[in-house]
Order: C-alpha cells, then structure tokens, then sequence
C-alpha cells in the first residue's frame, strides 16, 4: 500500500484519500481478521424493472430516466424514478450529465452550417432586407444576397418596397451576378459532372412576408438550384453573415454621408459593394478579399471535376 510504502501515519493517509479515519480503520481491522466484504446486495426490485425499463430506453433513447419512468407508470407499470435510474446506469444507457449542451451546440453548427457545414461557395446564400433613410427621399430597402461561405455580396438591389417581388428580383440579381462571375449558368455549375444530379443552394431568410408568400414559394420551386429555409423567429444571429454585411454598409459608408435620395443611395451602395468584396479584407477569410476567395474555390473545384476519371461501363 501507499501508506506503507512511504511510512505515512494512517490518520495523514486518511486525510489525504478523503476518508474518514475512524472508518478507514474499521476496515483495515476486517482486513485483517479475514472478513468478507459487505455486499452484493439483492436487488429484487431492480431486477424486475430493468428489462421493461431497458425495452423503453431502447425504444425513445433520446429521453431520460425521469421521462422514460413516467411513461413507464402511465402503461401501468411500478417504475420509481431511482429505480428506473439505476437499471439504466448499470446497462450503460443513462445519457451523459452534459448531454443538453452538447445537443444544443449540434443544433447551433445545424442551424448555421444546415447538417454539413459549407465548404465552398454557391452552398448557402443568406438574404434579406434593410432599411435606410435618406435626407429627403423617405426610407428605401436594401434587398442583398451574401454567399455565407465566402461572404461575397451577389448584388443588392435598391427599392422602396420590400415585398415578394422585390425578395425574387433580389435572388435573380445574384444568380445573374454569379453566373457573370463564374460565365457559366448557375445549374451547369451546380450539376454533377458524372451523374448530372444538381447540389441545389439553400437560400436561408428570416420570416417576413416577403418570404413566406406564396408567389416566392412558388419561385423557389420553378428553380431546381435553389431551396428555401427560414431561420427561427426572433432569431436574427441564424442570418449572421447577411446582417453583419449591412451593419458594414451602414457604418462604414452610408452613415458617413449625407444621402440625398434613392438614387444616390443606389450609387453609394454599389460603390461599397464592390470595396466590399474585392478590396476589404476579412477576418474569417484570414485577411482575404471575398472575390478573390470566392472564385478561387470555384476554379479549383471546377479544376478537380475536369481532372476526375471517367467511370468506364462495366464489360
């Protein structure tokens, strides 16, 4: 033993471990008279819950014992929760005291990254609006779209409406900005070389009326390269990359002038657009320029496709 080893008194030894000395030396005298140790005890109780209480872990793993023994007493069966609690620990199937978090930080990389995070651009695009006033022209409406991966700005599209029309002359802006960008049409870029199969890209807006119409549904649905998700309500950090880029717009450009109208609001927005993504350098893209980091990934992934074997039929 430790304490014999280094010619430790056994109350420091005692003190060490955490254990009271009066019990640590009740045991060292069983130890030494030879007697067995107290226990296994039965557990009658235990051993009948256990199988049903397996069956129903089984069937609903994500639950816990707590709701896995109420379901267990609304069938009609006597499962206590303690009961229920320590069949499943000695089975291995309690979940681990930081399973909460861990599901809520999965859920998180899902809402951001939607089941497999990005890893190119064309992917996912974030849209949606913002407003601005002007000096004498009233509020106008900023409709962007920004490909979340690369954070490059599609185009945005000035207006005084922010309806269902304006959310599709918006998306069909950046489908024309990347298609003059790439010089090839959006699904031709999107299709599978080898299969033809096209990898649609998920068009991710907040709730407003805009986006939940009918008409921009059915939009949605006439284009096979896109798909359409909403973040959750009052949840505008789903959205990040799109509301960060209109809080540069603001800050850095617009507030800094004295806008007059709409059309001037126009002009100044296309002049930051463009020291937005082919002079600014970002962070996340460790000091790179959207552009330049958008067109890379494409030409290389476009360089891979061309150089991939052709499947040959099987003689």
């Amino acid at each position: 033993m430790i304490r014999l080893e280094e010619r430790m008194p056994t109350s420091r030894f005692a003190r060490l471990i955490g254990v009271p000395e009066r019990s640590y030396r009740r045991w060292q005298q069983r130890q030494r008279q030879g007697w067995p140790a107290k226990g296994p005890w039965p557990t009658p109780v235990r051993d009948r819950i256990e199988p049903r209480a397996i069956e129903y872990a089984d069937r609903f793993p994500a639950w816990g014992h707590r709701k896995l023994a109420m379901l267990m007493r609304v069938d009609g069966h006597d499962a206590p929760d303690s009961t229920v609690l320590r069949a499943l620990k000695r089975t291995g199937r309690v979940l681990a005291v930081d399973y909460q978090a861990e599901r809520r930080q999965l859920a998180e990389a899902r809402r951001a990254a939607f089941v497999v995070p990005p890893s190119g651009p064309n992917q996912v695009w974030q849209c949606d609006f913002s407003e601005v006033e002007t000096r004498q022209g009233g509020v106008w409406r900023i409709g962007g779209v920004a490909d979340y991966w690369s954070k490059l700005e599609l185009g945005w599209r000035v207006a005084t409406t922010a309806n269902h029309r304006d959310a599709i002359e918006t998306v069909e802006q950046a489908i024309a900005e990347s298609e003059r960008l790439t010089g090839r049409p959006l699904v031709e870029l999107l299709a599978d070389p080898i299969t033809g199969e096209i990898r649609p890209i998920a068009v991710v807006t907040d709730n407003g009326p805009c986006f939940k119409s009918v008409r921009f549904a059915a939009y949605i649905e006439r284009r096979p390269e896109l798909i359409h998700i909403r973040t959750r309500r009052k949840s505008p950090n789903q959205n990040g990359v799109r509301e960060r880029a209109f809080g540069s717009l603001k800050y850095e450009h617009l507030y800094r002038l004295e806008i007059d109208d709409g059309h001037q609001l126009g002009v100044e927005v296309e002049t930051y657009r463009q020291l937005f993504n082919e002079i600014r350098p970002h962070e996340t893209l460790a000091m790179r320029r959207p552009l330049e980091v958008h067109l890379e990934a494409i030409n290389d992934d476009q360089t891979i496709k061309s150089t991939e074997p052709e499947t040959l039929p099987t003689p």
